[in-house]
């Protein structure tokens, strides 16, 4: 089955930085793009950054600059380098994977930016 299961999340002051890591198994991790989203209380799921299959990067206006997405085929890892914390960064982030139509999910971890 298809597994991704994220770490990194936890609570920064703002201004501080974050890594978040994401595990992928049960697929050739290489041959997909890998996502990164986000869902504040109350809000939508959006994109937050992606990742194609050879390495190509998308990133939501808000964290351009701020957030880098990466990812190490060897090690089935996709991540997400998070700087300049904002208070509205705040939110759970979620791993995706779209195969054969489909969106698979991680567990999502939480992101508290707050003094």
């Amino acid at each position: 089955q298809v597994q991704l299961v994220e770490s990194g999340g936890g609570l920064v002051q703002p201004g501080g930085s974050l890594k978040l890591s994401c595990t992928a198994s049960g697929i050739v991790f290489r041959l997909y793009a890998m996502g990164w989203y986000r869902q504040a209380p109350g809000k939508q799921r959006d994109l937050v950054a992606a990742i194609s299959r050879s390495g190509s990067t998308n990133y939501a206006d808000s964290v351009k600059g701020r957030f880098t997405i990466s990812r190490d085929n060897a090690k089935r890892m996709v991540y997400l380098q998070m700087n300049s914390l904002k208070p509205e960064d705040t939110a759970v982030y979620y791993c995706k994977v779209e195969i054969a139509g489909l969106d698979y999910w991680g567990q999502g971890t939480q992101v508290a930016v707050s003094s």
